[in-house]
């Protein structure tokens, strides 16, 4: 018999989804569909997941559910996910395998499915342990190069020539500008408002970062300048809740276009392809080190959780380390 049509997932009796993009179709029977959205309801109300986060459990639990459908034959429900053995879940690792997916995306999936059966152990919904017994993909500790400080000046600096009028070239400024001057992630820079925006002389940023915690970074003058100056340019209005940055038909500006721009300015700089938007971060924590910064304070400014995250993010070439250390230590003083 052939397996029930999907569901599309949504919040029981409105059909409102339950979470940013959870009105999709994901095979499973009706106790499951149920135990999903209160589970995206508790991911989004008490976990505070941003909707990117939302959208990706929910890809990864829908492509875990879509296998297991083809598995057995059947939409699973709650008590199909208790009767799983461990054969069973490394088959959909291997099906994963088989698709030539990286080892980043499965170890990731895997942690979605993990937190999910916790959630449904805790509330006593479905429990299983063979999926312990599974072990993560080993993932290359990879982060992005930093760009030489010559490299990252150039960036900013030729950014406003890709453009054909003159305020979206300031924009365009401003934002890698936030990127580099101040270590923000490309989500937290478009994610300001208009009220956020720095006035003339302020000295710190309010930032909200991942999980909706907020850190304080400090502002150079030239990032104050430069949003002025796209602000003064910039054609469209708004109050204090509009996004600071727009795009040319005076909505928010996307990732994707600062993205192309930095395409471009690979082409146009001859930059390696490892030259993006989340680079021009890596090179802030990067440079500070080079100059001697502290770790401890380039977390804070990164709004890193852990001080292993910030270790593993602020490589510095050994030219580097030796120039801060006869610069620095007594005994190199001579």
């Amino acid at each position: 018999m052939a397996p029930p049509a999907a569901k599309k997932l949504t919040r029981a009796g409105s059909g409102v989804p339950a979470a940013p993009g959870a009105g999709v179709l994901i095979p499973a029977a009706a106790d499951l569909q149920a135990a999903l959205l209160d589970w995206q309801t508790w991911l989004r109300d008490e976990k505070r997941a941003s909707p990117h986060t939302l959208l990706a459990y929910q890809r990864d639990l829908q492509q875990f559910l879509t296998f297991l459908t083809e598995h057995q034959g059947k939409a699973a429900s709650l008590k199909d996910l208790s009767g799983l053995t461990a054969a069973d879940f490394r088959a959909w690792l291997a099906a994963r395998a088989n698709r030539g997916l990286e080892r980043s995306s499965t170890a990731r999936a895997l942690s979605s499915l993990r937190g999910f059966f916790r959630w449904l152990t805790k509330h006593e919904l479905a429990e299983n342990a063979a999926l312990a017994t599974l072990r993560t993909p080993k993932v290359p500790k990879a982060v992005p190069k930093a760009l030489t400080a010559s490299e990252a000046g150039e960036v900013v600096d030729t950014v406003a020539e890709l453009s054909d009028d003159g305020w979206t070239g300031k924009r365009d400024c401003a934002v890698l500008l936030l990127l580099y001057g101040c270590g923000l992630r490309i989500g937290e820079a478009l994610g300001l408002t208009r009220g956020e925006a720095p006035e003339a002389g302020q000295e710190s940023l309010l930032v909200t970062g991942k999980g909706n915690k907020q850190r304080m970074v400090p502002l150079l003058s030239v990032v104050n300048e430069a949003i002025a100056d796209y602000l003064a340019a910039c054609p469209y209005g708004g109050d204090a809740r509009s996004p600071l940055f727009l795009g040319k038909r005076g909505g928010p500006l996307s990732a994707r276009r600062v993205q192309e721009k930095m395409r471009a300015l690979r082409g146009l700089l001859g930059l390696p392809e490892s030259a993006t938007p989340h680079a021009l971060r890596h090179s802030f924590a990067t440079h500070l080190l080079a100059g001697g910064g502290d770790l401890r304070a380039i977390q804070e400014l990164l709004g890193h959780a852990s001080l292993s995250t910030t270790q593993r993010y602020t490589e510095v070439d050994v030219a580097g380390l030796l120039e801060v250390y006869d610069r620095a230590h007594p005994r190199a003083r001579r």
